[in-house]
């Protein structure tokens, strides 16, 4: 059974307001700081001594434009860094062109861990059951990360390692996640089975998009052009390495 602390561990706690500051910390730090965003994942894996305790704890949260949500048809979608769950969950434009990903925001914790938690945070943490992962990945979703050094478009099947791992190195940062223009007619589905639907972690989660056949693509039928991908508590997509 874990131990949870009251307090949590003593380390040097940096903000910023800048990704060009936030960039330069982490080139200098590397190994021993981490990024709080939401904080949702990141605190109680500190108090209960989950992760190594970092030096310093650098908050991103006052970096401005991170928290946005961008759509061009002919593009594609933006979905910044700080972008919230209850975000995700309540915008117009998703729900109207990506209601995949609306279904997996309001499958996600409590209204609280929602209106704080990230939909980046969520991929970052790359457990099995995250909600997110599946509904991204069953619509192509890609990952750009920026360092000092440079930027990296990641396909999202290609940012997931294992269990708590990424593709990230320790200089890097989520800067948002590029979701591809769905194709005209494209639907799309979450599916999530738990003991108290949103309050609890996913024991299996299940995406698909295609056609309008995409219900034979979760039952298991053989759909043109359609996407799938699944997680869960026990593995699944994002625990076998694909988040």
């Amino acid at each position: 059974m874990a131990v949870f602390y009251r307090r949590l561990p003593k380390f040097k706690y940096v903000h910023l307001e800048t990704t060009d500051d936030a960039f330069a910390c982490l080139a200098e730090y590397g190994e021993r700081a981490r990024l709080l965003a939401g904080g949702t994942d990141l605190i109680p894996q500190l108090k209960q001594r989950e992760i190594p305790i970092p030096e310093y704890v650098i908050d991103i949260k006052g970096i401005p434009g991170l928290g946005a949500i961008r759509y061009d048809p002919g593009y594609g979608l933006k979905i910044g860094a700080l972008t919230t769950i209850s975000a995700i969950e309540k915008s117009p434009v998703l729900r109207e062109h990506y209601p995949i990903l609306v279904q997996a925001a309001s499958s996600m914790a409590s209204p609280q861990i929602r209106n704080r938690g990230t939909f980046a945070g969520n991929i970052c943490n790359a457990v099995s059951s995250a909600d997110s992962a599946p509904a991204l990945l069953a619509m192509g979703a890609k990952v750009v990360l920026q360092a000092l050094t440079g930027v990296r478009i990641i396909p999202l099947d290609k940012f997931f390692k294992g269990p708590r791992q990424t593709v990230m190195q320790k200089d890097e940062m989520l800067l948002h996640i590029f979701v591809p223009a769905p194709a005209p007619y494209t639907k799309g589905v979450y599916l999530k089975l738990s003991p108290r639907h949103s309050m609890d972690l996913a024991v299996v989660g299940v995406a698909g998009s295609g056609d309008e056949g995409v219900g034979e693509l979760i039952a298991g039928g053989d759909v043109g052009g359609g996407e799938g991908a699944d997680g869960g508590a026990d593995g699944g997509e994002c625990g076998d390495g694909v988040g």
